[in-house]
């Protein structure tokens, strides 16, 4: 039961992380993936409040499966080689570092919030 209730969650957060990032890419033009960046760090600020007030089911449903549906590190990576593979060094190279920092630094803020 807990393992459907972590699908049903992932399949919530990967819908939510699309309708975000269309959003950001209507509104923001220019080469930095922002939707993505946007979604990655409001994804672990998310992770760092369940961690920090969650447990059992409930943090493997919100935990893994919804922030775990909405977040997407393959995304990151993706629209990071393209990038660099574009010839956008320094952008691509900010697009990694400051996502990594800014997501971890949500985290810590949400783990410290709850």
């Amino acid at each position: 039961m807990v393992a459907l209730l972590v699908a049903l969650a992932a399949g919530v957060g990967a819908v939510a992380r699309y309708l975000v990032d269309l959003a950001v890419q209507r509104h923001v033009h220019g080469e930095l993936p922002v939707g993505t960046l946007l979604v990655n760090v409001t994804g672990s600020f998310a992770l760092g409040l369940v961690a920090g007030s969650a447990t059992g089911t409930t943090a493997a449903v919100l935990g893994a499966g919804l922030c775990g549906g909405y977040t997407t590190l393959s995304t990151l990576a993706w629209e990071t080689l393209a990038l660099a593979e574009e010839g956008s060094h320094r952008t691509a190279l900010l697009n990694v570092v400051g996502s990594t920092a800014l997501g971890m630094a949500a985290a810590a803020l949400g783990l410290v919030l709850a």
